[in-house]
């Protein structure tokens, strides 16, 4: 089996090879730090003045990592992906909206995503996350416990009814809604929110995933915390596992603000904490469902080696591999075509508002040690192997 994610043939089966170079040069360009910085620095102005730059983002970086603008662009890559049964999750990624009106219609987008999971064998799940249902700077002062003025109370009361109308309309529709991390310093309110929902809807089975970031050093910790409170009061955990997507941020303002950096020394900390939380889910998988959101080979492995020692089906819907459009085909696709359950995270949105999220995953590749290497070394065995 550990040779698994080697075969590229399975990775890019489903991919043109018209798509298969414009993944290769595009990987190329991100393998360019500086490149990055300034393609990023140059599309934030030319978006900023409205220079007419939407069409080649569409036709490059956006085509990549996006599925497409509206629900229905995304279908057929929905369909695409499912005829090797990797299924989807309908990202809405329109991301820094401060108003009622865009949190009202991101609501509407996540409620829209649950009816295609009820009616579609092919999309699972549903997602939103916390800072699309209200400002960042009210779940701070709730996190830091800070007062909130009267209109912030109001604010804060439509937040927890937008989480309660998509929670029940999860349940009552049998569709299980992932709740995504964000940083740490507005992570207990949206914790807080996702346990009172959890409470309520997972009395049975999973409905209601939160997201734990691994690379936070505290996270075992509070999942046992959370395992108690679950089993004293009777319902089910769901949790997402992700290593993180803030790191340099957290860092910058735990220094900034003198309190102790909120995240793992080193990667192999970070390793570790992800393996463990995945052990300890495991064992205690009467009691938890996993969604393991992950791009690493080797907690991949970890995770079909602790099915393959259980009793534990691999289809068995407690238990789900997970990674983002446009990346990692190779775990994705291979995992898949040994049966295991996959799902890829399908962001679409207007082009302008998922700018934020393309350009966190093309510094996210520059900056994970071995991730845009490892996607170009594929991509290249691919082409040499189909000749192109």
């Amino acid at each position: 089996m550990n040779n698994l994610f080697e075969n590229t043939e399975v990775a890019f089966e489903i991919k043109t090879n018209s798509e298969l170079d414009r993944a290769y040069y595009l990987f190329e360009m991100i393998k360019r730090e500086p490149l990055v910085k300034i393609g990023t620095a140059v599309t934030k102005f030319a978006l900023k003045t409205h220079l007419p730059v939407e069409g080649i983002i569409r036709a490059t970086v956006f085509d990549h990592f996006c599925g497409g603008v509206t629900e229905q662009d995304c279908m057929p890559t929905i369909d695409k992906m499912y005829t090797k049964k990797v299924h989807s999750v309908l990202d809405y990624s329109a991301e820094g909206k401060e108003d009622e009106v865009q949190f009202d219609l991101t609501m509407q987008k996540t409620l829209g995503n649950i009816k295609f999971g009820k009616e579609l064998d092919s999309v699972p799940f549903a997602v939103f996350k916390p800072s699309g249902f209200g400002k960042l700077e009210i779940y701070r002062k709730i996190t830091e416990n800070e007062p909130l003025s009267a209109h912030e109370e109001v604010e804060w009361r439509r937040v927890k009814e937008r989480y309660e109308i998509v929670c029940k309309a999860a349940y009552e529709m049998d569709v299980p809604l992932l709740i995504d991390a964000e940083e740490t310093w507005m992570q207990d309110a949206a914790d807080d929110l996702i346990e009172e929902m959890m409470k309520k809807y997972n009395k049975q089975k999973v409905v209601i995933f939160g997201t734990l970031q691994l690379y936070r050093w505290d996270r075992l910790d509070y999942l046992k915390k959370l395992h108690k409170r679950a089993k004293d009061q009777g319902f089910k955990i769901g949790m997402k596992l992700v290593r993180g997507a803030y790191m340099e941020k957290e860092r910058e303002r735990a220094e900034e603000m003198g309190y102790k950096d909120p995240i793992c020394e080193n990667k192999a900390a970070t390793d570790k904490m992800f393996n463990d939380v995945l052990k300890y889910m495991f064992e205690n998988i009467d009691d938890m469902a996993i969604f393991a959101g992950t791009h690493n080979e080797d907690s991949s492995y970890l995770l079909m080696d602790l099915l393959a020692k259980s009793n534990i089906k691999k289809e068995d819907r407690r238990v789900w591999f997970g990674q983002l459009y446009g990346m990692s085909d190779h775990i994705s696709y291979n995992l898949a075509n040994n049966n295991y359950n996959v799902a890829k995270y399908l962001p679409y949105g207007p082009v302008r508002d998922v700018m934020p999220y393309l350009i966190r995953r093309a510094e996210e590749n520059t900056s994970v040690a071995g991730q845009t290497s490892r996607e170009l070394r594929l991509l290249k065995e691919e082409r040499e192997r189909r000749k192109i």
